[in-house]
């Protein structure tokens, strides 16, 4: 009998291979989840999918819970996955979050902070957030709130002390949010950014329109939509606020409508929500998981 050839081996082998796997299950990908850890563009910076938002009302509705009932929350997100939390300097939160963050291995998560762009001196203002956050630095920052067509000339000190501030390692990536599409208009093609925070859902609620106004915008989707593909096309990161319409969704099918449009249609890297107790956490966890199924 002549010796097999290499082809008849390699068949022979793989009609074994495939009779020996009979009865058990193709293997597959694991699954997306919103606790899973993605890259932010191109700037490297990795953090999961779902952020712990802590701006609801300007966080006024976390004062009003109090530090023991927001510290738990914030524990019971970082216990079942989420490592991303969002604030900003205006909000009543910061000193909350870093008191609820205590304990907690500062490189085991990510902080957020989106800057006022107010006042003459950068760099003083940066050393007050880091006290009253109870941090050495800040992951991400973001300048908040630009909702001028003209906000990348009338911020320009200020985009020179984040980049001074990145040097001595206070902000480690550096991006803005944007109010209105006049302000929005001005993402796409900006050297400085390396993240944009756009807000995005189904129905357009409390989204970009022709002014920084917040309002119901649905008309307008398409073009927000454009602009935060671009962006992401051009190597920034994409994160995204409104997923429950400030609050508007009452109904679960648009919370999980709002994460499917923003994941599977805009194309968001990650989503920042913010909750009030530990079942909207749960909530949120499924939604993005089904988004993403």
């Amino acid at each position: 009998m002549s010796p097999f050839t290499r082809r008849e081996f390699m068949k022979t082998s793989l009609a074994a291979g495939a009779l020996s796997s009979m009865g058990t299950l193709p293997a597959h990908a694991a699954p997306r989840t919103a606790t899973d850890m993605v890259t932010l563009g191109e700037c490297g910076m990795r953090v999961t999918r779902l952020a712990f938002g802590t701006g609801t009302n300007n966080g006024r509705d976390y004062t009003a819970l109090g530090q023991k009932e927001f510290t738990r929350l914030v524990q019971y997100a970082y216990d079942h996955g989420i490592r991303f939390f969002d604030t900003c300097d205006t909000y009543t939160t910061p000193a909350m979050l870093g008191e609820a963050l205590k304990g907690i291995p500062r490189d085991s998560y990510q902080l957020m902070t989106k800057l006022t762009t107010n006042g003459a001196d950068p760099q003083t203002h940066f050393e007050q957030m880091l006290r009253v956050s109870q941090t050495a630095y800040y992951d991400i920052v973001l300048l908040h709130w630009q909702h001028t067509p003209d906000w990348v000339s009338t911020t320009a000190n200020w985009q020179e002390g984040v980049l001074q501030a990145q040097e001595k390692k206070i902000f480690r990536v550096r991006g803005a949010s944007v109010h209105g599409l006049p302000a929005l208009r001005q993402m796409p093609g900006n050297q400085w950014m390396q993240v944009a925070m756009i807000r995005m859902n189904h129905l357009g609620t409390r989204m970009d329109g022709p002014t920084w106004v917040d309002g119901n915008n649905p008309d307008n989707l398409d073009e927000v939509v454009e602009h935060a593909r671009q962006v992401k096309k051009e190597g920034m990161g994409v994160i995204s606020m409104k997923l429950v319409g400030n609050g508007a969704f009452t109904g679960r099918e648009d919370r999980q409508a709002a994460m499917r449009f923003a994941f599977n249609h805009a194309g968001v890297d990650c989503v920042s929500v913010g909750f009030k107790n530990t079942q909207e956490i749960d909530e949120a966890i499924e939604n993005v998981n089904l988004a993403l199924a």
